[in-house]
């Protein structure tokens, strides 16, 4: 178990982290999100003992790591795959830590097999592409049986087999009882492979909840409107108060005002998305207006959507939208 207690890190006047509280339990993946400057680095670095913390604490399994006997059968981390002697085989790298660790030699080929690296294992590491060196970081992480895993961006430079590949290990590890806490920028794979997020905002704490809460807590209420008039419904639903219909823009062509001069029955824009009504409002509304409905769905807006949401105040930099001309 990680736990983080006040957590803050000071680097002159830029306070990167700010009284950070937070647990990683065993048997979850707990997901680590904030946009980039957020503090995601440096909060894993102090609990690495990697960078003081300007005050705070945090501990693995009870205990700061630094104290801890043999670090590597304590915490498995992946910070940076780079990390790693450019002349040095795979197969060294691996057995170089485990021999600082007190961790048998029969270990390291098993770690080695388990990321796939096995048939590359004498190759010389400054050969390897992102994703090879990623999976070496892995293995590194894996090799003292750890209860305790931390993976910062674990999914750079993989391929798509090598992301579902992470995303099965990751439940692996939960599913035997290991604390897993894991940060990445793919949002997809977060949703899929995480039980529970903390979210960080400028070096504060935003959310710390469930991936189900944090979706539900954080986000609209979404129905997807199949109809050959949806210009008719459009302007039906503009009447009901707080609600918001809009062209689905999946080719790219958002016609948000409805005003195109046709009836809505050509075909061309028959994708209306809902806010406000659930479906079977919607459903009655349309009925008794006569409007043929295809297709009436509820559905879950996605984990990025909620994050962006969340987190717009705390993005550090950002583009300026593009406006109409």
């Amino acid at each position: 178990m990680i736990e983080v207690r006040g957590l803050t890190k000071r680097y002159g006047e830029v306070l990167a982290v700010d009284d950070l509280t937070f647990a990683v339990r065993p048997g979850e993946v707990t997901g680590f999100l904030g946009p980039n400057g957020a503090g995601k680095s440096t909060t894993l670095r102090m609990v690495l003992g990697l960078d003081a913390a300007s005050s705070g604490t945090a501990t693995v399994g009870g205990r700061p790591y630094a104290t801890q006997p043999a670090p590597l059968k304590a915490v498995g981390a992946l910070l940076d795959p780079g990390a790693v002697l450019p002349s040095r085989t795979a197969y060294h790298h691996v057995l170089a830590l485990a021999a600082g660790n007190g961790i048998p030699r029969s270990r390291v080929n098993e770690v080695l097999a388990e990321v796939g690296l096995e048939k590359v294992s004498r190759r010389r590491t400054g050969t390897f592409s992102l994703g090879m060196r990623q999976r070496l970081g892995i293995a590194a992480a894996l090799l003292g049986d750890p209860p305790v895993l931390i993976f910062d961006e674990p999914l750079n430079g993989l391929d798509p087999e090598g992301i579902v590949w992470i995303r099965s290990l990751m439940r692996k590890m939960a599913a035997e009882g290991r604390a897993v806490l894991m940060s990445s920028h793919l949002m997809t794979e977060m949703e899929r492979t995480a039980d529970h997020l903390i979210v960080i905002g400028r070096g504060k704490l935003i959310a710390d909840m469930t991936m189900k809460d944090f979706i539900e807590a954080h986000s609209r209420r979404e129905v997807l409107v199949r109809t050959p008039q949806a210009h008719a419904l459009r302007s039906l639903l503009a009447g009901a108060v707080d609600v918001r219909a809009e062209s689905d823009d999946r080719d790219g062509n958002d016609d948000r005002d409805g005003n195109d001069g046709s009836d809505g029955r050509d075909g061309s824009d028959d994708t209306l998305i809902v806010t406000g009504l659930e479906a079977p409002e919607i459903g009655a509304l349309a009925s008794a207006g006569g409007i043929e409905l295809h297709e009436l769905s509820p559905r879950q807006v996605s984990l990025e959507a909620a994050f962006m949401q969340l987190t717009h105040d705390a993005v550090e930099y950002q583009a300026d939208k593009e406006t109409d001309r």
